[in-house]
C-alpha cells in the first residue's frame, strides 16, 4: 500500500542550517530544516541565487543536524536527530536526486522526551565519532568507520549517562587525532531537587565538562569537569591539530571565554555593547550563533549578538598557546537561528524573524577604521567595549527568500471582490514586520508574447500532423 501526501506550501521558517560538500563534489551546499522538512539548497557562484535541489517531507520534527565526514574522504553525510528515538544517516545521491538512509540505529522511545537522546549533536571534527544527547542525563556515543567496501559503518551505543544533570549545548573538540573528544555544558541539579527552600538552586552553577571517547577500551570517560562564573548559553569548538589550538570558546552572558585542557589559561574577553544603547544596560548582552570559516591559513568566527550585531573573533596564537582574543564589529543583520560562511564567500543567514537572506562577504573587515576589541586591553570588571552600529559595508544583499515566520495574526477575507477570500496575515517582527496577502492558486508563467495583427474573437489549437504538440492560432475579427 503507498500512501500519496501532498504539501501544498511548505514552512517558511529555518530551525537548523548547515553547509557541506553533500553532492560529492566541490561544490557546497546548504541543508536547511523547517521543522519537519529537509531542503537542499545550492546558491549560485555566478549570479548568487540560491535554487532548491531537493525538498522532502520526513514525517516528524528535527531537533538537531549536523554534516560529518570520515576522515580523508570527500563527501559530507547528514546526521539527523528527530522525535523518533533514532539516530539517522542520510547520504545525497546527485544522480537519483534524494536522500538514502545508511544507518538508522534505534536507541529510544519516539516523541520529543527530555531523557531521550536527540536534542543536541555533536560531531567529532574527524569524523571518527558522534555524540547525541538528551536534554537530561542520557548521552550516547556512536563511533565511525569504513568496512572493506568503503562503506560508511557505525558501531553499537557507547554509554555516557550522568544522572541528575540537565545538558544545554555539546560540541566535538578539534584535538587532531587523539582519542575523539566532546565539551558539554552541563547543569547538576541533585541539590537543588532536594532543597525546599530554594536556595541551592540559586546557588548552582553550570558545569563545563569534557568527555573522552578511549578507541583502544572503546569506552567513554568523563575527564574534566569545572564549574562556570557566568550563565553560558552555547559553546564553539576551535580548530586544532595543524589548523589551530583547538579548546572551545564559551559565549557567557557579557563575556567570551576561550578555554582548552593542559597549560593553556583562561582568555576573558567582554562582549561589546552599542554606544548610547536605548536598551536597559543591566541587561545581559550574550551570542545567540555563530558561523566559523576555516582555511589552510587562518581561521576565524563570526558570532552575532541577540541585537543582530556580528562580531568577527580571531585568536592570537604564540606556541600553541592563546594569549589574547580580538573581537571586531562586522555588520548588523537580522538576528538568525543559524548562520553558515561558505567558501565561496557567501554568508547564508537564518533569520529567526522574517525573511532568509543569502550575503556575499565583500570585505573581511581587517583594513577599514573600525576599533578592534582585546582582551589584553585592561577594564575594570564589569566595564565592557562600546561600538557604533552602522550600515552594511563589509556584506552585500544578493539573494532573499521569502518567510512568514512567525505569523502573528490572520484573518480571512475577499476584500479584493476576487469572488475567492484571501488570507490577510501579519508576519515578522518589531521593524521588519509585514502585512501579507496569501492567495489560492498557482502562478502563471509567461513563455512567450506575439503581437496580432487585428482585434482576436477566438483562439484554438491545431496539430500540423497527428505526433505533433499542438500550435495556437487565433482568429482576428
Amino acid at each position: 500500500m503507498y500512501l500519496y501526501n501532498l504539501t501544498l506550501q511548505r514552512a517558511t521558517g529555518i530551525t537548523h542550517a548547515i553547509h557541506g560538500n553533500f553532492s560529492g563534489t566541490k561544490t557546497q551546499e546548504l541543508l536547511i530544516s523547517r521543522g519537519k522538512s529537509l531542503e537542499l539548497l545550492r546558491p549560485d557562484a555566478n549570479t548568487g541565487k540560491v535554487h532548491t535541489l531537493l525538498a522532502i517531507e520526513i514525517f516528524g520534527v528535527i531537533r538537531s543536524l549536523m554534516p560529518v565526514r570520515l576522515t580523508g574522504g570527500t563527501k559530507d553525510y547528514i546526521v539527523v536527530g528527530s522525535d523518533s528515538g533514532r539516530i539517522v544517516i542520510l547520504e545525497y545521491h546527485p544522480a537519483k536526486n534524494q536522500f538514502e538512509k545508511v544507518h538508522q540505529e534505534t536507541f529510544g522511545k519516539s516523541g520529543c522526551r527530555r531523557i531521550v537522546p536527540g536534542q543536541y549533536l555533536a560531531i567529532d571534527p574527524k569524523g571518527r565519532a558522534i555524540m547525541i544527547g538528551a536534554i537530561e542525563k542520557q548521552k550516547l556515543v556512536y563511533i565511525l568507520n569504513r568496512d572493506e567496501l568503503i562503506r560508511l559503518t557505525i558501531s553499537s551505543p557507547l554509554e555516557a549517562h550522568k544522572s541528575n544533570t540537565l545538558v544545554t549545548h555539546m560540541v566535538g573538540v578539534d584535538n587532531g587525532f587523539n582519542n575523539p573528544m566532546f565539551a558539554c555544558l552541563e547543569i547538576d541539579y541533585e541539590e537543588a531537587d532536594s532543597d525546599p527552600t530554594g536556595e541551592a538552586a540559586q546557588k548552582t552553577q553550570q558545569i563545563l565538562s569534557f568527555y573522552e571517547l578511549d578507541v583502544g577500551l572503546n569506552h567513554v570517560v568523563r575527564t574534566y569537569s569545572e564549574p562556570l562564573e557566568e550563565h553560558t548559553n552555547f559553546l564553539i569548538s576551535v580548530p586544532g591539530d595543524k589548523d589551530g589550538p583547538s579548546g572551545v570558546l564559551i559565549c557567557s552572558e557579557n563575556y567570551l571565554t576561550y578555554k582548552n585542557l593542559g597549560d593553556q589559561p583562561d582568555i576573558r574577553c567582554p562582549i561589546p555593547r552599542r554606544r548610547n544603547d536605548l536598551d536597559d544596560p543591566e541587561r545581559g548582552m550574550i551570542f545567540v550563533c555563530s558561523a566559523t570559516h576555516k582555511t589552510k591559513s587562518m581561521f576565524f568566527f563570526l558570532a552575532q549578538t541577540e541585537q543582530g550585531d556580528i562580531f568577527k573573533i580571531t585568536l592570537e596564537v604564540q606556541k600553541e598557546i592563546v594569549t589574547e582574543i580580538k573581537l571586531k564589529y562586522f555588520d548588523t543583520v537580522p538576528v538568525a537561528s543559524a548562520m553558515c560562511v561558505m567558501k565561496t564567500g557567501f554568508l547564508f543567514v537564518a533569520s529567526e524573524f522574517g525573511n532568509h537572506y543569502l550575503y556575499q562577504i565583500a570585505h573581511l573587515g581587517d583594513d577599514d577604521d573600525e576599533p578592534e576589541f582585546s582582551s589584553a586591553i585592561p577594564l575594570e570588571e564589569g566595564d565592557t567595549f562600546f561600538f557604533a552600529p552602522r550600515p552594511l559595508r563589509n556584506l552585500v544583499l544578493i539573494d532573499e527568500m521569502e518567510s512568514l515566520s512567525p505569523i502573528l495574526a490572520c484573518q480571512v477575507a475577499d476584500l479584493a471582490n476576487e469572488d475567492t477570500p484571501q488570507l490577510y496575515a501579519l508576519c515578522g517582527r518589531g521593524p521588519r514586520s509585514s502585512l501579507r496577502v496569501l492567495r489560492h492558486g498557482l502562478e502563471v508563467t509567461e513563455m512567450a508574447v506575439s503581437e496580432l495583427p487585428g482585434n482576436p474573437n477566438a483562439v484554438w489549437t491545431v496539430k500540423r500532423r497527428i505526433d505533433e504538440i499542438p500550435m495556437i492560432h487565433s482568429k482576428a475579427g
